[in-house]
Parts: C-alpha cells; sequence; structure tokens
C-alpha cells in the first residue's frame, strides 16, 4: 500500500504528526482532563479549573480542583492600561503575561499533584473587543503557556468568529446547551452580565449590560476592591435621572447578536454617571437598579434560571433582579457560580482537540457555525 501525502511545503512534520497523534488519543479516550483558565474583564483574579468530561456525554462532568489566583495591583494596574498600549507594546505584553499564566499553572498543576492533563485550555485576559471593526485581543500567548508548561494549549478562541463576521462573543453558551441545558435562562454576572437561552431550536446569546466593571471601579475611588454583598449601595440615592439616561442608551435597543468591552464602557458609562452623580453610595444605588431593570427584560417571569458569576455574592444587587424580575433566584454551588467559566473554556478545548463546534452562529452572528481556537504542543 501507498500513502501518498499532498501538503504545504513549509509544514512542519514532526509538529503535523505529533499534533495528529495527540488528537487521535484524546478523540479516542472516554474520558478526558483539562485545566480550563479563565480572566474576566473585573480583574478578580485567575480561574483555574480541572475537570474529567466523560466524551459520550459532557454533562457528566466532575470538578476535581479549583483556584483563583488573585492580581498583584501591580498586574491590574497593567491590564487596566493595557488598551493604551502601541501595537509592539501589546505584542510584548501578550508574551510576558503568556508566561505570567504559565507560572500560575505550573504552580497550580504541583501544588494539587496533578498528573494527568489531555490539555489546557486559555481565555486569557481581553485587551480590545471592537467586533464591529474587525478587532478583538485576549492576551495570553498559547506558545508560552505551552513552553512553560510543557502541556498541549488551546487558545485564541475569538479571533476566527470575529475574522467570520461574527461578535467573538459571548462563547460559554454552547456550554450552556451542552452543560445546563435543563434551565430556560444562563445568567452571569461578571465583568458585565450575559444571558443565553434556546428560542424557536436554536440558542441565543449576548451580553446584557455592564455588572461588575462599573460597580467595582466605583467602590475602587473609595479604596475598596469592590462592595461587599452591595451594602453602600443599599444605603445610597436612587438618582432617576442618571437612571432613565442608562436605560435609554443606543446599545441596549440593539438586536442580539451583540457584545459589550471596556472601551464601550469607558466611552457611554463613566462620562455619563460623573456628569450627573457624585456620591459613590448613590451611583452604585443607582447602578445596580440599572443592572436589575436590564436584566429583569430577559428573564422576568421565569422560574428556571442558572445564574453564575462573582455579582452573585452581591445580595443587595440579587434582590432587585428579584424584584424587578418577580422572580426567586436559587443559587447554584459557590464552585459552579465562581468557576463556571473556566470550566466552560475547558469544554470548549475538548471540542476543539476533536474538531467539534464549540461556536454557533446563531450567538455570534459569524456566517457559519465553527470549531474555534488554536493549538500549541510544547
Amino acid at each position: 500500500m501507498i500513502i501518498m501525502i499532498f501538503c504545504d511545503k513549509d509544514i512542519d512534520f514532526v509538529t503535523y504528526f505529533q499534533e495528529t497523534f495527540v488528537n487521535f488519543t484524546i478523540m479516542n479516550k472516554k474520558e478526558v482532563f483539562a485545566i480550563g483558565v479563565m480572566s474576566g474583564t473585573s480583574l478578580d483574579g485567575i480561574d483555574l479549573v480541572y475537570v474529567k468530561f466523560l466524551k459520550k456525554e459532557y454533562s457528566f462532568f466532575e470538578i476535581i480542583h479549583t483556584e483563583t489566583v488573585s492580581y498583584t495591583k501591580e498586574w491590574k494596574q497593567v491590564l487596566k492600561q493595557a488598551i493604551l498600549l502601541s501595537s509592539k507594546e501589546l505584542l510584548d505584553l501578550d508574551v510576558i503575561y503568556g508566561k505570567h499564566l504559565g507560572s500560575v499553572l505550573v504552580n497550580f498543576i504541583s501544588n494539587y499533584k496533578i498528573t494527568e492533563i489531555d490539555f489546557i485550555a486559555s481565555h486569557g485576559h481581553t485587551i480590545l473587543h471592537q467586533p464591529e471593526e474587525g478587532i478583538t485581543l485576549q492576551i495570553g500567548s498559547g506558545s508560552e503557556i505551552a513552553k512553560i508548561t510543557q502541556q498541549k494549549v488551546v487558545s485564541d478562541f475569538r479571533t476566527q468568529d470575529v475574522n467570520l463576521g461574527g461578535q467573538g462573543a459571548p462563547l460559554v453558551p454552547i456550554g450552556d446547551e451542552l452543560l445546563f441545558s435543563k434551565y430556560d435562562f444562563c445568567l452571569n454576572l461578571g465583568g458585565f452580565s450575559n444571558v443565553s437561552f434556546k428560542k424557536e431550536s436554536k440558542r441565543i446569546a449576548f451580553d446584557i449590560c455592564p455588572v461588575n466593571i462599573v460597580l467595582n471601579h466605583y467602590a475602587n475611588k473609595i479604596g475598596l476592591e469592590y462592595d461587599e454583598n452591595g451594602s453602600i449601595a443599599s444605603e445610597g440615592y436612587l438618582n432617576r435621572s442618571l437612571l432613565e439616561k442608562l436605560n435609554t442608551l443606543a446599545f441596549y435597543n440593539k438586536e442580539a447578536p451583540k457584545s459589550l468591552g471596556l472601551e464601550w464602557v469607558q466611552q457611554e458609562i463613566f462620562p455619563l454617571i460623573d456628569a450627573i452623580e457624585e456620591d459613590i453610595s448613590s451611583v452604585l444605588r443607582t447602578f445596580v437598579a440599572h443592572i436589575a431593570i436590564q436584566i429583569s427584560k430577559i428573564i422576568k417571569d421565569s422560574d428556571s434560571v442558572l445564574i453564575t458569576g462573582g455579582g452573585v455574592f452581591n445580595s443587595f444587587l440579587i434582590q432587585e433582579i428579584e424584584n424587578y424580575s418577580n422572580i426567586k433566584i436559587v443559587q447554584a454551588s459557590d464552585t459552579l457560580i465562581n468557576y463556571k467559566e473556566a470550566l466552560i473554556f475547558a469544554l470548549l478545548g475538548v471540542l476543539k482537540v476533536d474538531n467539534q463546534i464549540n461556536c454557533l452562529k446563531s450567538v455570534t452572528g459569524a456566517h457559519k457555525n465553527h470549531s474555534s481556537g488554536v493549538v500549541c504542543l510544547p
């Protein structure tokens, strides 16, 4: 038998056959062990999840180890200011941050004595997200992570979708579809709130409004990392003029698919708030009402809502969402609340390595469903 292979002359044959063998091995396993890595826009820290998936039925998964590695003040400042960097500086930061993630992962693997890893799936940290301009950037070089950890790495999940005409976000809904389909709505309260649900047999998802990226910004102004339990917001004055202006921003009248980024918050939210209200407790009170109103438009009267993300621990915010939505929220486990996104990025990696669809055109608006992500070998 003669096997003929036709390929581009520039292909590295060693790398090509290594990757083919690794992919074939994973595809034929009954179980897959992965580490999911997530860093959100609210800069709470780097979320890590070591998880086992059952290949034939992804909803039978087991979260084995979890950890959140907080950012130092220096890293927070770097990531907050990264949007101002030049292209060359961003390329350098991509490598530096990738090395940082690699170091964090090495410690995680060592601390929990993890021996079986099929791959690491890393979201990176979003610096730029302007899909209408064909731009999205998540720093954290996959090749640097692979080199430092000596593990296969899947990263850069958004770029391909934007190149296909999509928003590049949200990416979590494929996980909602495969892992949490029993819920009518899957709502995340992180830096931004986003939602995913089934409509006419299609998964629909979009960003709703900013959450912690705004609340934490104003809490920082009075020396706090965040407004614990929403206690400061609960004592503030509801500025109805500001609330009305927030609720009439053009983004809220756009049809899905749609997504938000830090740039929009800096251009639309902060200047609006700063021009109308100076008292921090009143800013927080009013913005909590704004969040609750925007979310209630989507989930009103539904008793089947899975809510995750750091915003769940803001009890005043949850109370306001319940009031405006006319529902009673039953909270998920703390592990799921804190690590759902990292868990789902691990699943996105499973699907990418298996060459299965992990990005839905009904969610992002891309030209087609596709399998997104870039694979790097050590």
